[in-house]
This record gives C-alpha cells, sequence and structure tokens, in this order.
C-alpha cells in the first residue's frame, strides 16, 4: 500500500496537477513540466532550476540557442520543446501590437522586440515599417553583429524601407549586456538615421533600444534627435 507520501508525491507529477496550480508553481517547476512534457518531476525540475541559475532567471532565455540549452543539460526534443514555447511567446506577444497606430503603446512593441530579437551574444538591429496610414506593414532584422556592436549604414535600412514601400520606420537594436541605457554612437547613428529618411521621403518614427526582458529606452523619448 502507497503512503500518504507517495500518493501526495504522485499526485504531484500528474499532468492534471500542473493545470490546477498552474500560478503558484515556480519558476523553475513551470520550466520543468514543460520539458518532462507537462509534468512536475524532480529531475526535470532540478535540471530546470540549474539552466535558470546559469542563464540568469527567466528572462534570458528568448534569446537562448538550441546549442547553449543543449550545453546546459537539455536533450534535443527539450531544448526544442522550451524554444518552440518562446516562440509562442513571441507570437502571443505580436498579437498584442494594434494593426492600426502601433506605436501608441510602445511597450507592447518593445515586448514584441524583446522575445524575438534578443540574444545573449550578438547585438540585432532592425525595423517595424509602416504605412503611408501608420499601420504596421512588418519587421525585419537587418544586422546581426558582435557582443558589442552591430555595424549597420543607415542606407540598408532605408532600402529595406524602400522595398516594402514604408512611409514610416522604427529603427530597434539589442545590448547583450541587458542595459538598455544608449551609448554616444547610439545616438550618433540615430541622428544619420533621421537625417538620411528625410531625404528619401522616410519618416524615423523612434529607435528603442533592448535591454534584458522588461528594459528598453526609447531614443525619441528621450529627446535624441
Amino acid at each position: 500500500m502507497k503512503s500518504d507520501q507517495g500518493s501526495r508525491e504522485h499526485t504531484r507529477t500528474t499532468p492534471e496537477y500542473v493545470e490546477r496550480h498552474l500560478h503558484v508553481l515556480s519558476d523553475a517547476e513551470l520550466l520543468g513540466a514543460v520539458l518532462a512534457g507537462g509534468c512536475v518531476q524532480e529531475e526535470s525540475t532540478g535540471l530546470a532550476r540549474e539552466l535558470l541559475g546559469e542563464l540568469g532567471g527567466l528572462s534570458a532565455l528568448p534569446g537562448t540557442s538550441g546549442a547553449m540549452l543543449r550545453h546546459g543539460g537539455l536533450r534535443d526534443t527539450q531544448a526544442s520543446a522550451l524554444m518552440a514555447s518562446c516562440e509562442l511567446a513571441s507570437r502571443l506577444a505580436r498579437q498584442k501590437i494594434p494593426k492600426h497606430r502601433p506605436l501608441e503603446r510602445t511597450e507592447d512593441v518593445a515586448r514584441f522586440l524583446l522575445l524575438r530579437y534578443q540574444q545573449r551574444d550578438q547585438e540585432v538591429m532592425g525595423a517595424l515599417f509602416l504605412d503611408i496610414r501608420n499601420r504596421l506593414l512588418g519587421d525585419q532584422e537587418i544586422f546581426r553583429g558582435t557582443l558589442c556592436r552591430a555595424e549597420v549604414e543607415p542606407r540598408e535600412i532605408l532600402k529595406a524601407c524602400l522595398l516594402r514601400g514604408a512611409a514610416g520606420v522604427l529603427v530597434f537594436h539589442t545590448h547583450p549586456s541587458g542595459d538598455p541605457t544608449p551609448s554616444d554612437a547610439d545616438l550618433l547613428f540615430t541622428r544619420r538615421m533621421a537625417y538620411a529618411a528625410t531625404l528619401v521621403g522616410v519618416e524615423l518614427v523612434d529607435h528603442l533600444v533592448l535591454g534584458a526582458i522588461g528594459l528598453w529606452v526609447s531614443i525619441k523619448a528621450q529627446g535624441g534627435w
């Protein structure tokens, strides 16, 4: 006969337990449930706890590659399941951005961009393209650089604008350090970008610097140009 403690432990490992306790499970238990196919198990929870400790918490997961996850001890199937979960989170964030006048909710735009483009080991620069009515046409990664800098010229972004028929553009780039404070180089590039955009009839509507999840800066709001 199973002991009461054994019964309780068995109950915790079932998908039904996870469904009923989603909001009270720890980050490690939730992540462990993803790795274990929907159950809370000691082994997967321990692995999740070690992974979160190594990466620095949940906020680092969206920018983590499959190779990094496998290096952290995950099997191929676990790494792909976790990356699929991060992609779902990114797509949900994308759907929260209104199709008309998306920049009226800049925080939603920044949340989506962080989930989609944040990288732990490389700086990424890209753009959101807007039509003449300020409707979102799409987003695109323009360049991926080193840990310190993504070297890109305004003409590369403006070429993408013209190919899409965009009337406005929001430029963004990530800071792998997690600190979104704009550098002097960021401010200089923004001024060059704004000037070059006016020459071809495109409006630079903002330049967002993305740090860790939840941390971002609008250069326009800071009076950067």
